[in-house]
């Protein structure tokens, strides 16, 4: 085990504000302005418009006011992917704190750093079950790293502080500060602390050289390796370091959801992403190696199928910052809690400028790369009637992949994953471990907001995109240039192909039009974004598609485009749940590739 981190201490402090007594509310937002807040997501209510008030003086922090709170923590959310910063939220009491629930547990699964105010009631009336109260602090102590109920004013500063520090430092998450309103209202004479005084919270020590030097001799006398990496490389901003260790060694690279982008999907070495709908060589590469390097990952049902049975000949080596995750859902020959950045770097410092191991591996990766010929992600494409999947590429095509990509969940979701080939890191911003629906829109607007200089654009179904749709009014407000394509098949896609799957094709109701005249789309969206005063175009012919494409490109303002596509299209390939690799399906009529006739045998020397 590693040894405890020596406290650090106790900070000297400064003073907030000479002796003048500040009032909670503006000593707040003064220590939002100390931690670098630009942008605060924040919907008003009655428990927090003291801050809001606060806000209006503020010459450092944009109040971007969302339509709706959810809207607003998916919002922070794709502002924290898109740029690396902390991503703040706020709302009220009661309901306004509850909106926020399933955005804070959103950031939790996918590891977002994400600090959520929220108002609350009076401190005498805490417990009394006041108008608009709710336990915040109990509510949301599952899906929180942390989570603070002020008690005092003089808190404050040290609370904020340590709140920012702890959603940024470790593996990433969200935090709630709950502040009752007579504190808002309240003042006091308070100092701001320079550093942070946590000593039960440390950081995990530099890997173990004696880890290090096995991993490179296991990389020596393996046969078949692959690389599976997640989402913990790009929160360590270490893209270059695994690009260098990959070309280095000659190991190909497969990624999770919440990877993609931190290995160039066009690199030779790239694998795409594994899992229920990733492709079959990566799947296979990794299931079939004799040695997988685990960086960054947390082995999610969604990637493994029958975890078992996941990579059950392989010696498994797995790299978390995160202690709870080593040997939750996967037991490994060898777990190593350490910074995924670090671990690469020594890695990179022991294997120096030598290819160890490339030439090696030439007729693993020749195996390969003949599997990716033999099943490469592929679409039974259509004279006039657009498919998803092929409006997603030719978005790819017609942006030159230049864009930064939200999603919402469903069928839209992993079409995007698998046709628009992604090359850096927070370019794919999606709701991976929680899958909410309503995600993609909201998400762009903050990703938007953090990065201006570029496309943005959210890849979303119907079903999703009406969940938040309210967010349309929040671009056209702000002047947010946020671009979304609906690919709307007027159905629940992804439910509908595990109907049609595992239901003999009976409908549970997910067909979102109007029964009584199911030709009509509905709902309609151009006319609706028109009352939010958003340009949208409807597209329903391939020969129309390319043309509407690039005006929505060319706009400097939000702009919807709703394509209309099959219902009774599947993602494909699909690894059905609880099953592995072996199990997968290519085609539509259910056939899979025999894989099992192919594998690779426990001990083959590729």
């Amino acid at each position: 085990m590693p040894k405890k981190a020596k406290a650090n201490p106790r900070p000297a402090a400064t003073s907030a504000g000479g002796d003048e007594p500040l009032k909670g509310a503006d000593l707040l937002i003064k220590c939002l302005e100390r931690e670098g807040v630009d942008t605060i997501f924040a919907y008003p209510g009655g428990a927090s418009m003291e801050i809001h008030q606060s806000l209006t003086r503020s010459k450092k922090i944009r109040t971007v006011l969302p339509r709706h709170e959810q809207g607003g923590a998916f919002a922070a959310e794709g502002y924290a992917r898109a740029i690396g910063k902390v991503g703040v939220c706020m709302a009220t009491s009661g309901p306004g704190a509850t909106n926020l629930v399933t955005g804070i547990a959103d950031a939790q699964l996918d590891s977002v750093p994400m600090v959520a105010i929220t108002g609350q009631v009076p401190q005498h009336m805490i417990g009394r079950g006041a108008f608009q109260e709710t336990d915040v602090f109990g509510l949301t102590m599952p899906i929180v790293k942390h989570s603070y109920l002020i008690s005092s004013v003089e808190e404050i500063p040290r609370v904020v502080q340590e709140a920012f520090h702890i959603a940024s430092t470790g593996r990433p998450g969200p935090v709630v500060i709950d502040i009752p309103k007579n504190l808002q209202q309240g003042k006091g004479r308070v100092v701001m602390p320079k550093a942070p005084d946590l000593p039960g919270y440390w950081m995990p020590p530099e890997p173990d050289p004696a880890m290090l030097r096995e991993i490179v001799g296991l990389i020596a006398r393996a046969n078949r390796p692959a690389l599976y990496v997640g989402g913990g490389i790009i929160t360590a901003n270490a893209c270059a370091e695994l690009r260098r260790f990959a070309e280095t060694t000659g190991i190909p690279v497969a990624t999770t959801i919440m990877g993609i982008g931190c290995f160039p999907e066009t690199h030779p070495l790239a694998l795409k992403w594994l899992g229920m709908h990733g492709t079959v060589y990566a799947n296979e590469a990794v299931n079939e190696a004799d040695l997988v390097l685990a960086f960054g990952v947390r082995f999610d049902d969604r990637v493994t199928g029958n975890v078992k049975r996941f990579a059950e000949n392989a010696t498994i080596v797995h790299v978390d910052i995160d202690a709870s995750e080593l040997n939750k859902n996967k037991p490994v020959q060898m777990p190593i809690q350490a910074d995924v950045l670090a671990t690469l770097r020594g890695l990179n410092r022991l294997l120096g400028a030598t290819p160890v191991g490339a030439a090696r591996f030439k007729k693993w990766r020749d195996h390969i790369a003949e599997r990716k010929r033999l099943h490469p992600f592929h679409f039974k494409d259509t004279p006039d009637v657009i498919q998803g999947q092929y409006a997603i590429r030719r978005l790819w095509e017609i942006a030159k992949g230049d864009a930064i990509i939200t999603t919402g969940v469903g069928q839209h979701q992993m079409w995007s994953g698998q046709f628009f080939d992604f090359t850096e890191p927070r370019q794919f911003i999606t709701s991976a471990g929680l899958g909410s629906m309503g995600f993609g829109y909201p998400a762009a607007i903050g990703a938007k907001v953090a990065r201006p200089d570029r496309q943005v654009i959210d890849i979303d179904g119907d079903g999703s995109f009406l969940m938040n749709i309210q967010e349309l009014a929040t671009a056209h407000i702000e002047r947010i240039a946020a671009k979304a394509m609906i690919l709307n098949n007027q159905h629940l896609g992804m439910v509908v192909q595990w109907e049609d799957r595992f239901y003999e094709g009976n409908r549970g109701h997910t067909f979102l039009g109007d029964p009584r005249d199911p030709k009509q789309i509905y709902p309609d969206y151009v006319t609706m974004c028109q009352s939010f005063g958003v340009t949208c175009e409807r597209v329903v012919h391939k020969k129309d598609l390319d043309k509407a494409m690039e005006r929505m490109l060319a706009s400097s303002e939000p702009y919807v485009l709703d394509v209309i596509i099959p219902y009774t299209e599947h993602v494909l390939p699909m690894i059905p749940a609880g099953q592995t690799y072996r199990e997968v399906i290519t085609e539509m009529d259910g056939s899979g590739p025999h894989i099992a006739k192919q594998t690779l045998k426990a001990g083959s020397n590729l």
